[in-house]
Parts: C-alpha cells; structure tokens; sequence
C-alpha cells in the first residue's frame, strides 16, 4: 500500500495490483529481483504508520545486511529496550521484507514471525539469503 509516494504497508494475500503507481512498481519490481536473488537491498520510500519507537526500530532492522541476523537480545541492547518490545515491534512491522524483521532470532532458535506463512516464511526468506547455516 501506498500513501503519499511511500510505502506504508505490505500485503501478502491480496490479489495483484492492476494499477499503475511509480512507487507501487518500483516496489514490485524490487520484491522480484530480491525473490530472484539479484537484489540484498531495498530502495524505496517507506513511511509506515507506526509509533516513533517502531520507526527507529524499522531503520534498525534496515541496517541488518543481507545474509546477517541479529537477536532479540542484540537488538533489545543496541537499543536499549527489553527483548519483548524488540519481539512485538517485529510483530507489528507493516512492512516486512523490505523491513526484514526475518533477519532478527531468539537466542535458541528461530523466534516467532508474523508476516504470512509464519516460521516456514521465515525459514526460507533466510534460505533466499544464504543463511541456511543459522537453521541448522
């Protein structure tokens, strides 16, 4: 979805668009190069209707590198909140994927994932980024 020029949410049920909107196709355009392994990096104007705590949190997951993960704990440290508010701003992340809440783990394990799919998404969206190894 699109507001003002900007992404502000990512729906992975609805239906293809049949629109045309430059942002909305630059958007589709990426999600596909990323999907066939030529892009490790968005470029697009998001503006999530989030708190401001979850925006700080977004350019946080932002700055994760493609093929990386990070805890709940490393987050909850960088930012100096307790891993729950790290765990339910993932889980309120509108715009996974291109904010890739994928990339964040439990200490012993996967964690949870909220965006479609659940955990089999995100198994393979960190497959997709060759950090297969992390799953084993």
């Amino acid at each position: 979805m699109v507001e003002n020029d900007a992404v502000v949410a990512l729906d992975w049920v609805r239906p293809l668009r049949n629109d045309a909107h430059q942002v909305l196709d630059a958007a589709c355009q990426q999600l596909q190069d990323y999907f066939a392994g030529i892009r490790h990096a968005f470029d697009l104007p998001l503006a999530p209707q989030v708190s401001d705590f979850q925006k700080r949190f977004g350019q946080t997951l932002c700055n994760i590198p493609f093929g990386e993960t990070r805890t709940y704990g490393d987050l909850a440290k960088l930012m100096g909140r307790p891993a729950q508010a790290i765990g339910q701003a993932c889980g309120a992340n509108p715009i996974a994927i291109i904010i890739p809440c994928h990339r964040v783990l439990a200490a012993s394990g996967l964690g949870g994932y909220s965006g479609a799919g659940g955990i089999e998404a995100k198994v393979k969206l960190l497959r997709l980024e060759g950090a297969a190894s992390l799953l084993l």
